[in-house]
């Protein structure tokens, strides 16, 4: 594959993307990077893998390395309140699905799958946001109500706190 079919087809998938809202942006990437996931160790011309380019560390890489379904994690890091479900379903959006920033809606449907939905996602997300230091980032907010679309990214303490977690088989974060 030359450098002009790799552009090329990056440019049909921003193309793709570009007039889907963020919620469906998210989930098609997501369904991209599940299909074509790579399992190399770098790029082409010698760079870091996409979990690095998005912020996970190599602990983060090793320790997801083992779980290939949310359910899996969710159960090895055995969140008990509703701000350390909120996390862990974060540290999946961004790290083991190596996406640079997530959606609330995403992670509460993954929840809910799981049979764990949380009742308000963003009073979860905000308790993390307000952690000090903060486990979550507010990256976005689209719209104008109380209830527009946000965007949010996990902060490195909020991957050690969720690796913590998964490591001890319990939870470490404080109760809400």
């Amino acid at each position: 594959m030359s450098e002009h079919d790799e552009l090329e087809a990056m440019k049909k998938i921003a193309d793709a993307l570009e007039p889907l809202d963020e919620a469906a942006r998210q989930r098609a990437l997501h369904w991209a990077n599940s299909r074509f996931r790579a399992t190399r160790t770098g790029n082409a011309d010698g760079g870091s893998t996409s979990a690095q380019q998005f912020g996970a560390t190599n602990e983060s890489t090793e320790v997801t390395a083992r779980f290939e379904t949310f359910a899996e994690l969710f159960e090895a890091a055995n969140p008990n309140t509703e701000r350390e479900k909120a996390l862990i379903a974060s540290y999946w959006e961004q790290v083991c699905q190596n996406l640079p920033s997530f959606a609330s809606q995403s992670l509460n449907a993954g929840l809910k799958d799981l049979g764990h939905g949380i009742g308000n996602i963003t009073e979860a997300l905000t308790a993390l946001k307000n952690d000090r230091p903060a486990l979550i980032l507010q990256l976005k907010k689209s719209g104008t109500s109380r209830q527009a679309r946000k965007t949010y990214k996990l902060t490195q303490e909020g991957m050690r706190r969720v690796q913590t977690m998964i490591r001890t088989g319990n939870t470490v974060t404080e109760a809400q």
